[in-house]
């Protein structure tokens, strides 16, 4: 399932959506004097994507999505694209016309996602130089532990205004992604519950448990489901299968 399913276009309100515009909101108004950078992170599935895609939407912001094999060329050819300019010469001079596009488009955000895999002092630097040369507001998204990994670089730790936790799904959230997925089918909150435990908090898990609810009701060709319709029949937890053992 791709971060896609969740259909954008249909968003929920769903807490860590509300918490990542709101820091957006933050970086985009820090005074003039504070630098405008600030990190979202969490644990994997817990929408941080999700919610910066709806976010890049709303503010019109520039979204890049590192690979892990991406290298400084590459990266400097997304943002190029992504501003629509050229993207042929040396490092040095795409990061010029980097810097002379976001100055063209103040308060425009930049958010830029897995930022773990950028994690080298070239990646982190240029990063650092983007933000300072054109005070364009940077929001970095990345796991759990991207806080601690980016304290080996001073200075560019100190220019992170605020930390914002990508926070577990709630029941509230999970009735909300259900109204989304499942819109042709009434499930019983005490099988949501058990779907939305199953699910760790995880928007993802949750997700795809109820594609299984979905495909359920199908199955039987009914509109309303529950425990009994369930039956013992699991939920995805996100755990591979045990070792099969044979005589």
């Amino acid at each position: 399932m791709t971060d896609e399913t969740y259909r954008i276009e249909t968003i929920a309100p769903l807490l860590n959506v509300a918490n990542f515009l709101e820091l957006v909101e933050r970086v985009i108004n820090s005074p003039n004097h504070l630098p405008s950078m600030a990190v979202f992170y969490g644990y994997s599935g817990f929408g941080k994507t999700f919610s910066a895609k709806y976010a890049a939407r709303m503010h019109r912001a520039l979204f890049l999505e590192v690979g892990y094999s991406w290298t400084i060329s590459k990266f400097c050819n997304a943002l190029l694209s992504e501003l629509g300019c050229e993207l042929k010469g040396t490092i040095s001079g795409k990061i010029d016309r980097i810097i002379d596009a976001l100055k063209m488009a103040p308060n425009r955000p930049l958010i830029i996602d897995e930022f773990d895999h950028f994690m080298t002092k070239n990646g982190v630097e240029i990063v650092r130089e983007i933000h300072d040369k054109t005070d364009t507001p940077i929001i970095l998204i990345g796991e759990e532990l991207l806080p601690q990994s980016l304290k080996q670089f001073e200075r560019f730790h100190n220019r992170i205004i605020a930390w914002e936790p990508a926070l577990q799904t709630t029941m509230e959230d999970a009735k909300e992604l259900a109204k989304i997925h499942c819109p042709d089918i009434l499930i019983d909150e005490n099988l949501l519950h058990d779907a939305f435990k199953a699910s760790g908090g995880r928007v993802r898990r949750i997700c795809t448990n109820l594609a299984l609810i979905q495909e359920e009701a199908d199955n039987a060709g009914i509109v309303k489901i529950g425990q009994s319709e369930w039956g013992s029949k699991p939920f995805f937890v996100g755990q591979p299968p045990v070792r099969r053992r044979f005589a």
